[in-house]
């Protein structure tokens, strides 16, 4: 049975409904906050919340190097609107001291779909997820200014770049957490079923 562990960043953020979302996938889920939870799991989420207040955290909890080397390794990671800031190897506006963990080629530019009280929802079509598009929830949602040649974009909405994937490292705009459909999720732990096969071959 091939049930990959994947841990959700527990700093900060929606995290448990990034565990119930993972576990509605066939996943084992668990939070991590310490290096030492980190080395447990095959692969990381990234939730949203405040993406300076969780760079900032995940450094004072000692996690911030080991998952930048993870991450450099291989290990799969998701980000959703703060974990896609996270992995942009260049933010466009970034906050006094707030650091990235990088792993895919964007330039993110934050919080640019507007404030709070302009949250919205959309359907948007993403590649690699069948059936009917997406319904993507905007939070204080960032968008992707630009990526390089490694980068594939999977989604757009008005224009913008909303999902993008780049070897192991996907995110994402939007929050498919918070709608009751698992489908972003079951595509991310394929992507870890996929990395972990030839090790238990």
């Amino acid at each position: 049975m091939n049930t990959p562990v994947i841990g959700v960043l527990a700093l900060q953020g929606d995290v448990r409904e990034h565990l119930i979302a993972l576990a509605a996938a066939d996943a084992v889920a668990r939070p991590v906050r310490r290096p030492e939870e980190l080395a447990e799991v095959d692969a990381l989420v990234l939730p949203g919340g405040e993406s300076t207040t969780i760079s900032k955290l995940a450094v004072l909890f000692g996690v911030m190097e080991p998952l930048r080397a993870r991450v450099r390794d291989g290990m799969p990671v998701y980000g959703t609107c703060a974990g896609m800031i996270m992995l942009a190897d260049k933010i466009l506006d970034p906050r006094s001291g707030q650091e990235t963990i990088g792993g895919i080629d964007m330039i993110v530019r934050r919080n640019a779909f507007g404030r709070q009280n302009e949250s919205f929802e959309a359907a948007v079509d993403v590649r690699g997820v069948a059936g009917d598009p997406v319904e993507g929830v905007f939070i204080r949602a960032p968008w992707v200014e630009s990526v390089g040649a490694g980068a594939e974009v999977l989604a757009e909405h008005e224009g913008h770049i909303v999902a993008v994937r780049q070897g192991n490292a996907l995110a994402t705009s939007f929050h498919p957490e918070l709608t009751g459909d698992h489908r972003v999720h079951s595509l991310f732990v394929d992507m870890v079923r996929a990395y972990r096969t030839p090790e238990s071959l």
